[in-house]
């Protein structure tokens, strides 16, 4: 997988489309795949549309996101684009989940449900809390 990204990134083009890049990668390599996907694009003033369903992944690799709604195989809506955080609200609020940013890591870390913290997020509409990346 990281030879697949490494290739699709050495390559010229004005628009790159990575699907499922974290796929099949240890936690250290997909954090040092998105790093590298997004040093890449910004070095040459690229753009890439990036599938993946690793939160963390995404947060790193993205300036941007658009989200999906509907029924797998059989209807969907593309919406935004949407910066990173409301892109995150607007998808976790949907999927009934909160987020927190781990004050020592940095990390997204998923919130128990009904914990302080998630009725704390949720009382404010903050489902993606971004407090310091």
């Amino acid at each position: 997988q990281a030879v697949s990204i490494a290739v699709c990134l050495g390559r010229e083009a004005d628009l790159y489309l990575l699907d499922e890049p974290s796929a099949h990668l240890d936690a250290n390599a997909r954090m040092e795949a998105a790093k590298a996907i997004r040093r890449t694009m910004e070095a040459n003033e690229k753009s890439a549309f990036v599938i993946d369903h690793d939160v963390y992944f995404i947060d790193i690799v993205s300036d941007s996101l658009l989200v999906f709604k509907g029924e797998g195989g059989v209807h969907g809506k593309a919406m935004g684009p949407y910066s990173l955080r409301d892109g995150m609200n607007r998808f976790l609020n949907d999927v009934n989940v909160t987020f927190r940013r781990d004050h020592d890591s940095k990390r997204p870390r998923i919130n128990k449900a009904e914990s302080r913290k998630d009725r704390e997020q949720r009382e404010v509409g903050d489902f993606y809390s971004f407090d310091s990346k």
